[in-house]
């Protein structure tokens, strides 16, 4: 779909008035109110009947808007109440984990990996393609962070999910290796856009430097078909360094913050309606340092993405990955004793590996006690003709795997990853057209979960037991505590699930080796909360609804448990890495804010 068509399509919602059709509008959403286990022919029979003056029925997006604009004026024909968004909202489970996703994406800028796997395309930050579709979004925005965020904000809003509760996915290339004044500007600016949207205040149309000019665009895309054409044989970084040299000075004088701007934002956001309920950043191993980490968490980060692709020294160097294990053990300890959580990516059919051997790595990945990450992202390689391993393919040195081999490392995967990890994607989503070779089946997660079923595997992970939109009761739920160790923590997961295993909500508490922590003294003596999940579709912050397992107090109960193991595992002050919108739960819990984290003596 081109730009102008859907803009047109997003005019027809905004544009669309719905007072002269208030009584026929009203009945179909009391109708659809009242509706008992309601399917989409239901619905469709409910929507489907004809008003007149009114071409066509009225799509989800125009009920939404009127029953927003009814319930306003306190219409009385209404009877419907807010329980029927649930009903008329689209695309439902973007929201079915219990926070509502933001991604946006930092402007192209040079990369200090040398990956031969890795895409080249000059109008995107490095190892993204202008096809995806959160890339289309942030070149569609001209890659400026206050325009994403709020574009993104104001897409869940028209479609009926809720806006109270957002995670901030902050992608592109290797976050650490931009400058740090931009870094500061560019959360600053998603920060304004979230505590603007929650006040209703729209500044879209105030912003006077973006973050990539259309001239610059057009000079991005030009380069870009330069590397395409060569097949990665010509350097990203040699053309976007020469293109960053013509940006204007007023532009890159606009890209900065201090960090005292950011900080105002970041309180302004304690108390705000739209609260930042988690932040990631994505970056590589070797540029995770002591310094690195204090100041992701100064940003307000909890989560960190990672680029592991392969625990194997001789894979990682034939692909020019730029570091080694070591590198990657290091920055995995490091980020979990900051109480971070770990979402690594890995990367099978790499140059150099194959089938088994991607086997014995993944078993590596969850039984070497140096790693174990929280949550993973299942890269299977690609050949991309911007990629210079596509030099490489046509020499016979590489080729993608058969279906059947890459379909037997990911039954391996999906049913050998323990309770405590959360496989967060399985392929990665790039548009079959710029696949030159490898895997171009869209659903392939859903074929391989299939077959390993099929099989009679067990499928452990987070995602495939959470428990998404099912009511339940607390009676419903059984507290399940597994512990494993790490190379400078003992971890207890701890869950609440149902007699079938799924999972409703989970407590990450990490309990150091060492009383005194190696770089961050305000975490001396203290055991750590890194994350508190509670699955379940998205419901506003102190607010409670029936059956609704977000509100079931999972969460107070979760933390009331771990207070209880650090007290007896003979720890005397508990820290959370919370994130910006949590940080007015937590104080009410009796956590107080230090420097970088909430800490309550126990």
């Amino acid at each position: 779909m081109t730009d102008k068509i859907k803009k047109q399509k997003i005019n027809k919602i905004y544009d669309f008035d719905y007072l002269p059709y208030k009584k026929e509008l009203s009945d179909i959403l009391n109708n659809i109110h009242l509706a008992e286990d309601l399917d989409s022919k239901m619905f469709d029979k409910i929507v489907s009947q004809k008003v007149k003056g009114f071409d066509g029925v009225f799509s989800k997006q125009q009920l939404l808007k009127a029953y927003k604009g009814l319930k306003k004026e306190n219409y009385s024909e209404l009877k419907a109440d807010d329980t029927i968004l649930e009903k008329i909202k689209m695309k439902p489970t973007r929201t079915q984990s219990g926070i509502t996703p933001v991604t946006v994406l930092t402007k192209p800028f040079p990369c200090p990996g040398q990956c031969i796997f890795c895409p080249s395309d000059t109008k995107m930050p490095k190892s993204y393609l202008a096809s995806e579709p959160g890339a289309q979004r942030a070149f569609r925005n001209e890659f400026d962070p206050y325009l994403q965020t709020y574009d993104r904000l104001r897409a869940f809003k028209n479609i009926g999910h809720n806006t109270e509760k957002i995670e901030l996915i902050i992608l592109g290339g290797t976050w650490s290796f931009y400058p740090e004044n931009y870094q500061v500007w560019f959360i600053k600016r998603c920060f304004e856009a979230m505590n603007d949207f929650g006040n209703e205040i729209d500044n879209t149309k105030n912003i006077k430097y973006k973050g990539l000019d259309k001239e610059k665009q057009e000079t991005f895309e030009k380069t870009g078909e330069i590397i395409k054409n060569t097949h990665g044989k010509i350097h990203y970084n040699e053309l976007i360094i020469k293109i960053n040299e013509e940006i204007a000075e007023n532009q890159r004088n606009a890209e900065q913050s201090s960090w005292n701007e950011l900080f105002e934002q970041h309180k302004l956001n304690i108390n705000n309606k739209t609260k930042c309920v988690g932040l990631v950043v994505e970056t590589r191993p070797d540029n995770i340092s002591h310094k690195e980490i204090i100041r992701i968490r100064k940003l307000g980060a909890t989560k960190i993405q990672m680029g592991w692709q392969s625990l194997n020294d001789e894979v990682l160097e034939k692909n020019h990955r730029g570091h080694d294990v070591k590198a990657t053990i290091r920055a995995v300890e490091m980020t979990r004793s900051a109480g971070f959580k770990i979402h690594a990516h890995w990367m099978p059919n790499l140059y150099g590996s194959n089938v088994e051997n991607d086997i014995e790595d993944y078993k590596k990945v969850f039984e070497d006690k140096n790693f174990r990450p929280d949550e993973l992202k299942i890269y299977p390689c690609s050949l991309l003709d911007s990629a210079e391993l596509f030099q490489y393919y046509k020499k016979g040195l590489w080729k993608p795997y058969v279906f059947e081999d890459l379909k037997k490392v990911l039954i391996f995967v999906l049913s050998n990853t323990p309770q405590y990890c959360r496989l967060t994607r399985v392929i990665r989503d790039i548009p079959s057209d710029d696949i030159v070779e490898g895997n171009k089946i869209t659903n392939l997660r859903e074929i391989i979960e299939k077959e390993v079923d099929e099989l009679g595997y067990v499928r452990n992970d987070i995602r495939s037991r959470e428990i998404k939109n099912k009511k339940i009761t607390i009676n419903d739920l059984i507290l399940k505590i597994e512990e494993y160790e790490t190379s400078n923590t003992n971890e207890k997961f701890l869950q609440f699930v149902t007699d079938k295993n799924e999972i409703a909500g989970f407590l990450r508490l990490s309990l150091p080796k060492e009383k005194k922590h190696e770089f961050i003294s305000e975490l001396d003596n203290c055991a750590m909360i890194r994350e508190i999940h509670v699955y379940g579709v998205t419901v506003n912050v102190g607010k409670t609804k029936k059956g609704r397992v977000q509100h079931l107090g999972l969460g107070k109960k979760l933390i009331a448990e771990a207070e209880k193991i650090t007290k007896k595992e003979g720890w005397n002050k508990l820290a959370v890495i919370s994130a910006i919108g949590t940080r007015g739960y937590y104080k009410k819990l009796k956590y107080i804010l230090e420097e970088l984290y909430q800490i309550k003596k126990l």
